[in-house]
């Protein structure tokens, strides 16, 4: 019933808000030159898949885990999109695909091999990954690999509907800040 409820949320939130999407595409050509950010993630099974977002960085940062990375590296233009979250929508396109939920634990890079060894312990591969969940609304990020997999298994063994639409409506209201930059 969650995937075909993301599915629909997902296809239908690309169909209304096409537009914005389309507008800060055209914005972001002129902050960075490249608007879309693609990066290789760990999805479920350890499945790898791209995940895609609006850029908030600058071209020349390194890829590695948001907490990692200097607030020097954010621009203007992404410092605007990462408060809203709306460096986050072009993820529901990686949902209508199939590889993402609307909620679930925030899928990592390969490259964090302390919070794979915890998800793993706890299971969390087991399920797809998603844009928002209970980390995210406490402000829970992958600086701390043990916490955010115990939230993360959490979450999977006690999401009901009205959390999951709970945690979306969080997320779009503002609460929980994302992974923090330095």
């Amino acid at each position: 019933m969650i995937r075909l409820i993301d599915f629909m949320a997902a296809f239908i939130g690309l169909l209304f808000l096409w537009p914005i999407l389309f507008i800060i595409t055209l914005i972001g050509l002129f902050d960075t030159g490249s608007p879309i950010f693609v990066q290789e993630r760990m999805g479920r099974n350890k499945r790898p898949f791209k995940l895609i977002k609006f850029r908030t960085m600058s071209v020349e940062t390194k890829s590695v885990a948001s907490h990692l990375a200097t607030n020097a590296s954010i621009t203007k233009l992404g410092s605007f999109l990462r408060k809203t979250k709306i460096d986050e929508l072009p993820q529901l396109i990686n949902v209508v695909r199939g590889e993402m939920s609307l909620v679930g634990p925030r899928p990592n890079l390969f490259n964090q091999e302390e919070l794979i060894k915890e998800r793993d312990a706890q299971g969390i591969y087991n399920v797809l990954p998603g844009i928002t969940g209970l980390a995210q609304v406490q402000n829970i990020d992958m600086s701390t690999p043990e916490l955010l997999a115990k939230v993360d298994k959490q979450m999977i063994e006690s999401l009901t509907l009205k959390d999951y639409f709970n945690y979306i409506l969080m997320t779009a209201t503002g609460r929980g800040s994302g992974d923090a930059v330095k």
